[in-house]
């Protein structure tokens, strides 16, 4: 019997080679019956079978199925520009993801899926099916490819694919060569944004994203977007990404990224982005300095959305949030001025398919992404396909991604400082005192406080990504920042007469902004971003505890942001999917500065009694990035609002991070300094 991974690896491979070419090297091929073929290659069987079918390891044969109907996927064509984003093209995938989901078996959506995968379009097929496999309960072993495993082209430099074609056009496998991305190749130097380009191109920042909407679609059957918390966590994950951009835009020198929140005004930031689509050869277009929005109405991609219409969307928005309710889809007005009110006022802004009242509320944050995406051409006179802005995977590289949703996060702020300060009892922990909080390198006689980052060069092999080359590996190198390890280091004494159980808490926030100048509480609070945070057992008396900061159940570590299933298909392999759902280790930490650069470190000790949903083992391999990917099939392990003690509004008399801990035993901040080295180490 075949099992699951070889079902679906070569389905999820060279996504625009048909599935009867060998994959995974040459070691699988699939059989299929004439009626799978398209058109294209029908009338020709007979030869593909003698020419690919001989000399494969492994042969997959599919049986004879009765074709389903896929006209609802003909809104984008095989090679065309597919979008999460376009309304059309989700409503497409909602269905596709349906009808995977539908099958009895793995066998048998194996089947369907051999058959629909030359049929649509590439990347609508490949989320679709991913999305699938990961909610449905027989798939949880299958390998969920990395984006940049399927669709290089939308990470790196294109000039880099000749090269990768020579090798392994004229050169044996073992004679390639690694071919160097290179750092920065969007702008020169002279483009102040250019400064934070290593951090918003990071390819690990892009995977991360993608995976995430495929943990949580927006749109489609409802038992894959109704998770518990869903609204609540887009609300948190884009909000502590925009805090993090942010506190790296600090350290370069630069100010916070301004919201975009006036629709109709010039946008300075031009963005040239040099990236392609394999499916057409086309770059992905560019956006001018000082373009503005206008109303999209490109009828060939069922595209259409009118600025009068996000004005209205805003506005009843708005309204629900100052009136604190929201109107439902059958008049009842539900409250929003609650813990739940975040989650509601997610789905509405996503918005998502479980939106409270999608009609009324309309479709803004998305239909934000189609504007800007097609701000070059919103008629499609020049027959010009969707910028970055337009694309899921390739969003996060754009600086307007960061303006748009920094406007987004203020619309959610505009909730919270509804919402009463916390209390005493909200933020104290009774008999629990914090009595020091240090960090320090996780080596010998590393000095106290001091962390340091540099910049770090890693491989990857494209071979499964790039369709119609010989077989076998093609390297790239990329350079990334990177952190030496380390380790918080907490005492703690429990005054209590028995084990208490505590939630541990640990925050990064700026103190000052790009001109050195100290940040006030009020913009700092809303910079403090999320390290880590763990249980842990507290017996009376002193306890000491070391966290390493690679066990962060924030982040997931290098390996598998950026696995390569053609790679780890022996037997016994981690399983990938939800698991991979996490922010990227490398990215734990802001870049700091040459002379370093201080930040706030804080750690608090909350009640675990008050945090406490239903148990679980956050050593289970599939917890371990469960504070932005919530757990597979379960309510979100911490029964108090994300972001939390930062998420609301404080009294103007707290001045500072330490005005806000001082009556708070359970707390303690350091100051710790960051610093960069302008050096590039190969990882080993």
């Amino acid at each position: 019997m075949t099992d699951n991974n070889t079902l679906f690896r070569g389905l999820m491979q060279k996504p625009y080679e048909p599935t009867f070419v060998p994959k995974a090297d040459g070691k699988l091929y699939y059989d299929l019956p004439d009626t799978y073929l398209t058109d294209q290659y029908r009338p020709y069987g007979p030869s593909i079978q003698n020419r690919f079918g001989t000399n494969a390891e492994t042969r997959v044969p599919f049986p004879n199925i009765t074709p389903p109907d896929l006209s609802f996927a003909d809104v984008v064509s095989r090679r065309g520009v597919f979008s999460v984003f376009n309304a059309s093209h989700r409503r497409a995938a909602g269905q596709l993801i349906q009808l995977f989901l539908d099958q009895p078996d793995p066998t048998t959506l194996s089947a369907v899926a051999a058959y629909v995968r030359d049929r649509v379009n590439a990347p609508l097929f490949q989320y679709s099916l991913a999305i699938a496999l990961i909610h449905r309960d027989d798939t949880r072993d299958v390998e969920i490819p990395s984006l940049l495993e399927l669709f290089p082209d939308r990470f790196v430099d294109p000039a880099v694919f000749p090269q990768l074609r020579e090798e392994s056009n004229l050169l044996d496998r073992a004679s390639r060569r690694a071919i160097d991305i290179p750092a920065n190749y969007t702008a020169s130097d002279r483009v102040d944004e250019q400064r934070v380009a290593y951090w918003r191109e990071d390819i690990g920042l892009s995977l991360h994203h993608w995976h995430w909407h495929l943990v949580y679609p927006a749109t489609g059957p409802d038992r894959v977007v109704r998770k518990d918390r869903r609204g609540e966590l887009f609300y948190h994950m884009h909000q502590q990404t925009i805090a993090r951009y942010n506190i790296e835009r600090f350290a370069n020198g630069l100010p916070r990224t301004r919201s975009f929140s006036q629709l109709r005004e010039a946008i300075p930031e031009a963005y040239f982005p040099k990236i392609i689509r394999s499916s057409d050869g086309r770059a992905f277009s560019c956006r001018y300095p000082n373009q503005v929005m206008k109303d999209v109405n490109r009828v060939e991609d069922q595209s259409t959305v009118r600025l009068a219409d996000m004005d209205v969307w805003i506005k009843r928005i708005f309204e629900a949030i100052d009136n604190g309710y929201a109107q439902a889809t059958n008049g009842d007005r539900v409250p929003m001025d609650n813990e739940k009110g975040i989650d509601l006022l997610g789905d509405m802004l996503e918005a998502s398919s479980i939106s409270i009242n999608f009609n009324y509320y309309g479709d803004y944050h998305q239909n934000g992404h189609v504007m800007l995406g097609y701000i070059h051409d919103p008629d499609n006179s020049y027959l010009e396909g969707v910028g970055v802005m337009g694309d899921l995977s390739t969003t996060m590289r754009d600086p307007l991604f960061y303006r748009w949703h920094q406007h987004i996060d203020d619309i959610f702020v505009r909730h919270k400082q509804r919402l009463p300060a916390y209390t005493s009892s909200d933020l104290s922990f009774n008999d629990v005192t914090v009595d020091s909080f240090d960090v320090q390198l996780n080596k010998a006689n590393a000095p106290k406080n001091v962390l340091l980052t540099f910049w770090q060069r890693s491989q990857f092999d494209l071979g499964t990504g790039l369709d119609f080359v010989p077989e076998g590996n093609l390297f790239v190198t990329f350079t990334h920042i990177q952190h030496a390890p380390f380790s918080y280091r907490i005492e703690a004494t429990n005054n209590g007469g028995s084990m208490r159980r505590g939630t541990v808490r640990l925050f990064l926030g700026p103190k000052v902004n790009e001109r050195g100048q100290a940040l006030p509480f009020r913009d700092q609070r809303r910079h403090m971003v999320e390290l880590d945070k763990f249980t842990v057992d507290l017996r009376p008396g002193q306890n000491s505890i070391v966290r390493r900061s690679d066990q962060s159940n924030l982040t997931i570590p290098y390996e598998r942001t950026f696995r390569n299933i053609a790679a780890s298909s022996q037997p016994g392999a981690e399983v990938f999917q939800f698991c991979n759902c996490g922010w990227p280790s490398h990215m734990l930490l802001p870049k700091g500065s040459a002379t370093g650069l201080e930040y706030d470190f804080f750690v608090m000790i909350s009640n675990y009694n008050q945090d406490r949903v239903e148990e679980f083992n956050e050593n289970d391999n599939c917890n371990d990035a469960h504070m932005f990917c919530g757990l597979r099939d379960r309510r979100f392990p911490d029964a108090r609002s994300m972001g939390y003690p930062f998420d609301r509004f404080t009294p103007n008399s707290v001045g500072s991070l330490q005005d806000f801990s001082r009556p708070y035993r359970n707390m303690a901040s350091t100051p710790v300094t960051i610093r960069f080295t302008n050096t590039v180490i190969a990882r080993t």
